[in-house]
């Protein structure tokens, strides 16, 4: 069995031994689509906190699954970074989708975080109109902002995608780096307020467009440049919309994150519905690595001496996709069809 060699004669028991209960599997099926807790997986599953929580110890212990803290919560997730992860993605693969169970599970964790993306989405209605407002209740936006043209270089690039876009600012912020750029974002809200807002400013070519960060309707291996600007915070899975980011990232292209370093202010989960408490340094830089994306830089901007102690510090991570023998003729095709369409 591919993704077995690696771990000793034992180690292979333990973890078949610890896969083969049928909660457990039902787990691990749930865990291969992205990251829960363990309220999550009492919610999906319908059984106590104390019985998950055991089957949870069971499989961290046989290296199947990975956990790691933020703030109270704790979260559990397959990381193919190591022989017991690789493991458990070759177990639940030959599992049959169409199973009763297995399609149950995955319809209440659909549904479960539909119902969390919704309560975000209602918060970016409510606020649409002042979201650059709350993003400066942080650390200052100008430093932010001045990091983050430092760290993405200057260009030129063809096609510059702003995933998660709000109000557009990460478009107007580049717009003398790109020759075409392209906004996307779930909430119509925001969107609308975004167009309002590149039509005043003169951002002649850039636009925004109603898409899905983790199903983007853009071909592979497009975009010259990808920004994602305080999002992955809102997010269920955020591991999932950085490989959907890699899937169009060009050759030799750059993306950058923009997100919060870990902190325990635990009001933002309901007064603004933040998801995730930040991220570390090695969470993001193991989701690059997972993507196929190459870790270039990693820069903390923290708020200053004096200053107050709820200001929370804000991280940048860059990445490159490795370049390929794939034909920039072909490329350039298949970019500019992309374009057409957005146009």
């Amino acid at each position: 069995m591919s993704g077995t060699s690696e771990l000793t004669t034992t180690d292979l028991v333990a973890a078949l031994k610890a896969a083969a209960e049928p909660t457990r599997l039902r787990i691990l099926l749930l865990l291969a689509g992205g990251e829960l807790n363990v309220k999550d997986l009492t919610l999906i599953l319908g059984q106590s906190q104390p019985r998950i929580s055991r089957h949870l110890k069971l499989l961290v212990e046989a290296g199947l699954i990975e956990r790691f803290r933020e703030g109270s919560w704790v979260y559990f997730h397959i990381s193919d970074r190591q022989a017991g992860g690789r493991l458990a993605l070759r177990l639940v693969a030959d599992v049959d989708p169409a199973e009763s169970a297995v399609r149950l599970d995955r319809e209440r964790a659909d549904a479960l975080k539909r119902e969390r993306e919704a309560a975000a989405q209602a918060f970016f209605e409510k606020h649409a109109a002042d979201w650059d407002r709350i993003r400066a209740l942080h650390v200052a936006e100008g430093d932010v902002e001045a990091a983050m043209r430092d760290a993405l270089g200057g260009g030129p690039f063809q096609f510059f995608l702003d995933l998660g876009t709000g109000t557009g600012r990460a478009l107007e912020l580049f717009a003398d780096r790109f020759e075409r750029g392209l906004g996307i974002d779930v909430n119509q809200a925001m969107l609308a307020y975004a167009r309002a807002k590149l039509k005043t400013n003169g951002c002649t070519r850039a636009q925004v467009r109603h898409g899905d960060i983790y199903a983007l309707s853009i071909a592979d291996m497009q975009a010259d440049a990808i920004v994602m600007h305080q999002i992955l915070h809102f997010l269920s899975d955020p591991s999932l919309a950085i490989r959907e980011a890699a899937r169009v990232l060009a050759p030799g292209g750059k993306l950058l994150i923009v997100d919060f370093a870990p902190h325990e202010l635990e009001f933002l989960r309901t007064r603004e519905a933040h998801e995730r408490l930040g991220f570390s340094h090695d969470q993001i830089s193991g989701w690059l690595k997972d993507a196929g994306l190459v870790p270039k830089l990693v820069r903390d901007l923290t708020h200053q001496p004096g200053g107050s102690e709820d200001i929370l510090t804000v991280t940048l991570w860059l990445a490159e996709r490795p370049d390929d023998p794939f034909s920039k003729a072909n490329r350039d095709a298949m970019r500019a069809s992309t374009l057409e369409e957005a146009r």
